[in-house]
């Protein structure tokens, strides 16, 4: 059994014995990209285990450990954790987690505190957590991401966008219904056996993958009718997660819309872009920049790999790329503005309206101060910009009702349905 070590501040490390002993548990945010994320990490040795435990346990989990005024998604995540902990499924003396740290002012840098404070709380301070960050914020002698592992995560960022973009575009009009989820669930094992065996990163094999998914998508029978179309855009974890945002996309294909959830690839590259401008504005190293850029200009290559796929398929939208997006809010918000979602949150709001999802639910923790500014207190201005867009800012919490929250997306679903009959009618 590996030893426990510790760094002079006290923190438990992750060391090269528990690589080859323990367990990794990481957390549920978008189901096709993080299963091929972990598929990832077990081809460089790592064993890792995607959490899919959801339900009420888990928010009383996370009210236990975590005081109910922080973050709603750390909350989540948290309670997550450690009802896996609970579950008896794990050994708790093998058994690690992992979970993202970005460094920057928002409180998605304190989860891994708070989640070792958590651990502390429920006596299981023998399990160590692991910080997944390009920043250096820490380091653990087992755990390290490199070149290579890098080249795999934004291969499979760029096949679950695909993947994601196409399946809401096709679901809602298919003949035969389930065709197009079976074709995602296809296509997620196909791509999760290649980077399981080292394969699927070379720009080639990539390029290849991502044109046969589109051809694939495009080959189902569909049947065009007009349908409420619906952006959903909001603070990372409950935009994407299905349990922060109670089934959202669900809901949403319920009520007869089709859906429009922005890529993980344009906030990426944010979070890289931003890199590069604060050394253009406070100064650092400039061997640093070269690096920083070469993966924002490798991100980007990839981006256009993506829009070239869909692009082969006329029929299907094809997403905004970064810099078109960035354009957007130019005159609007401030690329200042860069906690949480930032300006990005702004720049998805304005892109979607511009591609005929002018109605959108914008997701936010109650009490993100980011999202408020970015998300909600931005709706106004948008509309002043585009009279078409139809946006709902939507709460969640521990003590926000669903009820309550779907009534109020029901009510923007209303409006949009007469704009939709208007237009109908226009058109005929």
């Amino acid at each position: 059994m590996a030893e426990l070590i510790y760094d002079k501040d006290g923190r438990l490390l992750f060391t090269k014995e528990m690589k080859e002993e323990y367990t990794i548990l990481c957390p549920m945010m978008l189901p096709v990209h993080f299963e091929l994320f972990v598929n990832v990490f077990r081809n460089c040795g790592y064993k890792v285990e995607l959490l899919t435990n959801d339900g009420p346990g888990v928010v009383q989990e996370g009210l236990k450990y975590v005081h109910n005024d922080t973050c709603y998604p750390a909350l989540l995540v948290i309670g997550q954790f450690i009802d896996a902990l609970h579950s008896g499924k794990y050994d708790l003396n093998r058994t690690a987690l992992i979970i993202t740290q970005t460094g920057g002012g928002c409180r998605a840098s304190n989860y891994i505190h708070l989640l070792r404070k958590a651990l502390h709380k429920a006596g299981l301070d023998q399990i160590p957590v692991i910080s997944l960050n390009l920043s250096g914020l820490e380091k653990n002698p087992g755990f390290s991401i490199n070149l290579s592992i890098i080249r795999r995560l934004v291969a499979a960022i760029a096949y679950g966008d695909v993947l994601m973009c196409l399946n809401n575009q096709v679901k809602p009009y298919e003949v035969n219904a389930g065709e197009s989820e079976k074709l995602l669930k296809t296509w997620t094992a196909k791509l999760s056996r290649q980077l399981n065996q080292g394969q699927g990163i070379g720009l080639k094999q990539e390029k290849e993958n991502l044109f046969a998914i589109a051809r694939d998508f495009a080959a189902i029978k569909v049947q065009r009718v007009p349908k409420v179309r619906v952006g959903i855009v909001g603070e990372i974890y409950v935009k994407y997660a299905a349990f922060a945002n109670n089934h959202l996309e669900e809901f949403l294909a319920d009520q007869d819309c089709e859906v429009n959830v922005p890529g993980l690839m344009n906030f990426v590259l944010f979070k890289v872009d931003n890199r590069l401008e604060d050394i253009k504005l406070y100064g650092g190293s400039k061997a640093k920049y070269r690096v920083i850029k070469l993966l924002f200009d490798y991100l980007t290559d990839m981006q256009d790999i993506i829009t070239e796929a869909i692009q082969t398929q006329p029929q299907f939208e094809v997403p905004g790329d970064y810099e078109h997006i960035k354009k957007l809010v130019k005159g609007v918000i401030g690329y200042g503005n860069k906690m949480g979602e930032g300006w990005l949150l702004t720049a998805e709001m304005l892109e979607l309206a511009e591609a005929g999802y002018e109605n959108i639910v914008c997701a936010q923790p109650f009490g993100c101060l980011p999202n408020h500014i970015c998300g909600k207190g931005m709706v106004h201005r948008i509309k002043a910009l585009d009279e078409r867009a139809n946006i709902v800012p939507i709460d969640y919490d521990p003590s926000a009702t669903r009820v309550n929250q779907e009534n109020r997306i029901k009510l923007m679903l209303a409006v949009a349905r007469e704009n939709l009959a208007k237009k109908t009618n226009a058109e005929k």
